[in-house]
């Protein structure tokens, strides 16, 4: 599980928790640059609209994505009606696993130091 906290035009905290069965692994942490933050809340923006479901995988990542923002509140997993889905555009999964590549990214980059479990 990945976390990013903080404000538009500041530095944020990012946090890696692993998991093994329903106990946790390990935890790293560190900062990310308000740079890096604005460019993943310019990449978030781009999911208004996109569809959810809380148990089909339209983007076929296998990655739950919830995002909480002063601007968008989205997540792919959420209660929503997408009866009329049956396709997304290929745009559309490739900006979807765009996004999620660049928090692993951020993730892989940022959180570098051991937290306590």
């Amino acid at each position: 599980m990945v976390e990013v906290i903080g404000e538009p035009n500041r530095p944020a905290s990012i946090r890696v928790s692993t998991y093994q069965g329903n106990s946790k692994s390990s935890e790293k942490a560190g900062d990310v640059p308000k740079d890096d933050v604005q460019e993943l809340l310019d990449l978030v923006s781009t999911l208004r609209g996109f569809p959810s479901h809380p148990s089909k995988d339209f983007y076929g990542q296998d990655t739950k994505v919830d995002f909480n923002t002063f601007e968008i509140q989205w997540s792919n997993q959420e209660e929503a009606d997408s009866s009329d889905v049956s396709e997304l555009a290929d745009e559309q999964k490739d900006d979807f696993k765009r996004i999620a590549d660049s928090i692993e990214a951020l993730a892989r980059t940022f959180a570098k130091k051991d937290s306590q479990v």
